[in-house]
């Protein structure tokens, strides 16, 4: 197997298992509060990210005022309001339907900087939006069909825009942190956020061991296995090249919970993961060929 199909291989499984973080945010939100659910997630997952940064050497560069502050940020919007948002609006809605919503994330984020940073977009850019808009849409305005309801679709879309924030956040940072650096420091950061309003939240009726479980798998195989995939493939292909990979994670989120959960998947959702995968696949051929023009 040569080094770049490898490549492949890394990415597919990392989008495979942010995926299935769908599935097992299904599963915790019918027997934990998020914020508690969260907290343990980051509590599981900070000390394996310690010993991967012990055995690799890796080192948290200086880091001033101004990165530090946008670092609180990104966690506290990124890393806890995603994984809250998402939880809570799938106590509300399918794990379909999330899916679908997730798959959009590439193109608000790259709307969200449009918006904050006030960038000129391109056509390419502006069918993206118009495309996940209509996969969106065509789950938000029919949600009880399969499942699904109107509130908890809304609540999962606002975890995709903390998300978007995340990654526009990342861009004002001015130093060099490693990969693996930052993602501790999200996950140390994410605990301490988390904690305090995990504290004070009610319990959900009864303590249900699958929860549990769901939260352990979401702290040790898409948190730290899917960041050293998703790592592992990345160093072995372009940029270019692994971008297309992200749309693989609301298919797998869709089949996963049909699968899994027995969900019915629709014609809407069938429509609107098309029309997901459609805005994805154009916003990172564009990409691509811009960078092709400008290497030229």
């Amino acid at each position: 197997m040569s080094r770049q199909v490898q490549g492949y291989f890394y990415l597919a499984l990392a989008m495979l298992t942010v995926g299935s973080t769908v599935v097992a945010s299904k599963i915790i939100a019918s027997g934990l509060p998020p914020f508690t659910a969260t907290a343990l997630r980051f509590a599981l997952a900070l000390p394996v990210f310690f010993l991967l940064m012990r055995a690799s050497g890796a080192r948290v560069p200086k880091l001033s005022s101004h990165d530090r502050l946008i670092l609180v940020i990104q966690a506290g919007a990124g890393s806890v309001g995603y994984t809250t948002l998402l939880i809570s609006g799938l106590s509300l809605t399918s794990a379909a339907d999330a899916g679908v919503i997730i798959g959009t994330l590439p193109v608000v984020a790259a709307a969200v900087s449009i918006l904050v940073l006030r960038e000129r977009p391109g056509r390419a850019l502006l069918l993206a939006v118009a495309l996940a808009s209509a996969g969106v849409f065509s789950i938000a305005f029919t949600p009880g069909a399969t499942g699904g309801s109107l509130a908890g679709n809304l609540l999962i879309f606002l975890a995709v825009i903390c998300e978007g924030l995340f990654i526009l956040l990342n861009k004002r940072l001015t130093a060099d942190i490693p990969p693996l650096a930052q993602s501790t420091l999200m996950t140390g950061i994410g605990f301490v956020v988390s904690i305090v309003p995990a504290i004070f939240e009610a319990p959900v009726h009864g303590f249900a061991e699958s929860a549990a479980a769901a939260v352990v798998y979401y702290a040790l195989v898409p948190t730290v296995g899917g960041f050293l995939l998703w790592y592992a493939g990345a160093e072995r292909v372009s940029g270019t090249e692994a971008a297309p990979f992200t749309a693989l994670a609301p298919v797998s989120a869709v089949m996963l919970a049909f699968v899994l959960l027995g969900e019915p998947i629709g014609f809407n959702q069938i429509a609107g993961i098309a029309c997901v995968l459609a805005a994805v696949s154009g916003l990172a051929f564009a990409g691509s060929r811009k960078k092709f023009i400008e290497g030229k």
